[in-house]
């Protein structure tokens, strides 16, 4: 009798090699196929031979070589090109049926296909897989989401080849539809708020305290065994150590202009959409942006002027000061990602386990960090709870921190050195903590060149007022005051 596969992979570029050769791994027989069929051969007589994987070169041949219900992951490029091999796909394969997408699509694109899947009879997933090749290899995150029936169907597969922690796995069911790319989009934007702020603490640390390459290994290096302990403070330690043939630090030879695959805008523009300031991964969003007009800055430089502060006073102390600055913008990013997280999951009507999500992202992915824990702890306390700056453990932690990051900030300022995204979460804690803000003077201005009315402190929520500011604008309102 033939020997079929539990699961069928399409694009063999070093991701989709690299979950193969996982699955295989951990007892499971794959079938694969790629556009190009010359790198299917390549494959299976390469690393995959003497494997359990069953090269095919044709999407005909790799349905005819699946278990039912067949399970066929897609790697391929987010966009156009998934929906083209899901076209592929309906025309071969039967009612019961699962696709996977395993690439970085935008979650709506995921709920738009999960209904267009369904409407066929067949069973669909859009999972975020987060860890990069290495971790594609030896256990990534992974966050499913899309048609639940799917889930009893490839949990066995994806909870044996995913990272673990505690022998507990770095995945589980997401929700419906889209939620399980918007939970890895999330993910992403906050990845993108911890390498601006990493890059914030190096900047302070070279233009204004003058150090080393050298002597900056040796300060993320300790941070690493503390509250920081995470794979991009660790990446960092090993990069500032690094050197050139020539013996000189290989990261000051590389050109400071950062490219971005679209990820954290995605984030930043839900932001917007949900009315949820993200403020911090928008600055970080933004940053990058500003990193990419070199030509721009190098000629801005040679005319606009600003201060040439030098640093004066406790150098170890202002390092402590800057580790207190990181941790606690650190706390802001993930605070208002899962603000995001939950206000879209109220918009979209998914029911999310944000105590499984930190579990979910404690491994194999790019922001796992001792710090997820925490995170989980306060969620399984409170799985209600609005804000993480509200856990007790959180509200004792950014306290601490507040008068070290302060003097950062204050710092940065007078020594012109650009700090978008620590400032931006300071902003964002004195915002959130302040009960009145200015608002009210705001809200008087639209009402005053638009009509769009005002509430009042001194009436219930919900009624509505309107001032003829200029006594010729009537009383007639636009009708549109949305809080």
């Amino acid at each position: 009798m033939k020997n079929l596969a539990d699961i069928g992979l399409i694009g063999l570029a070093v991701m989709g090699e690299n979950l193969v050769m996982n699955m295989e791994s951990k007892g499971f027989t794959v079938a694969v196929y790629n556009r190009t069929t010359s790198k299917v051969s390549a494959f299976v007589e390469g690393r995959a031979k003497g494997k359990n994987i069953i090269g095919c070169y044709s999407i005909e041949e790799l349905k005819d070589n699946l278990k039912t219900p067949r399970k066929v992951m897609m790697m391929v490029k987010a966009g156009d090109a998934v929906d083209s091999m899901i076209e592929q796909l309906l025309k071969v394969l039967e009612p019961g049926d699962i696709i996977i997408d395993g690439g970085n699509s935008h979650f709506p694109d995921t709920a738009r296909r999960t209904a267009y899947v369904e409407s066929k009879g067949l069973l669909y997933i859009g999972t975020g897989v987060s860890g990069g090749e290495e971790g594609a290899l030896k256990g990534p995150s992974l966050m499913p989401g899309g048609s639940p029936a799917a889930w009893e169907h490839v949990k066995p597969i994806f909870q044996s080849i995913c990272a673990h922690v505690n022998g507990e796995p770095c995945c589980d069911w997401v929700g419906e539809n889209g939620a399980g790319h918007f939970v890895k989009m999330v993910h992403n934007g906050i990845e993108y708020g911890d390498m601006q702020l990493i890059c914030e603490a190096y900047q302070l640390m070279r233009d204004y305290l003058g150090m080393t390459p050298d002597e900056m290994h040796e300060v993320f290096k300790e941070w690493n065994k503390g509250v920081l302990d995470s794979y991009l403070i660790e990446i960092t330690t090993d990069i500032l150590a690094k050197k050139d043939e020539d013996g000189q630090p290989l990261v000051d030879k590389i050109l400071d202009t950062a490219g971005q695959k679209g990820t954290g805008k995605w984030t930043a523009i839900a932001a917007l959409d949900e009315g949820m300031p993200l403020t911090l991964i928008g600055e970080a969003v933004f940053a990058r942006c500003l990193s990419a007009i070199k030509e721009a800055r190098v000629e801005a430089s040679k005319v606009l002027t600003g201060p040439d502060k030098k640093f004066e006073g406790d150098k170890a102390a202002f390092i402590e000061d800057i580790r207190k600055a990181l941790y606690a913008a650190k706390i802001i990013s993930y605070a208002q990602g899962y603000a995001l997280m939950r206000a879209a999951a109220k918009t979209y009507g998914w029911n999310l386990n944000y105590g499984g999500i930190a579990l979910m992202w404690r491994g194999g992915c790019i922001i796992r960090s001792v710090f997820l824990g925490k995170i989980k702890e306060a969620f399984d306390k409170n799985p209600a709870l609005d804000n993480l700056l509200l856990d007790d453990y959180f509200t004792k932690e950014i306290s601490s921190c507040t008068d070290g990051w302060r003097r950062v900030a204050a710092a940065a300022c007078l020594a012109g050195i650009p700090v978008p995204a620590m400032t931006s979460a300071l902003s964002y804690f004195d915002g959130i903590r302040t009960a009145r803000m200015s608002a009210n003077l705001l809200q008087a201005q639209r009402d005053y060149f638009g009509a769009h009315t005002y509430e009042r402190v001194d009436r219930p929520r919900g009624e509505f007022f309107h001032t003829d500011w200029t006594g010729h604008g009537g009383n007639t309102t636009a009708n549109t005051y949305n809080a």
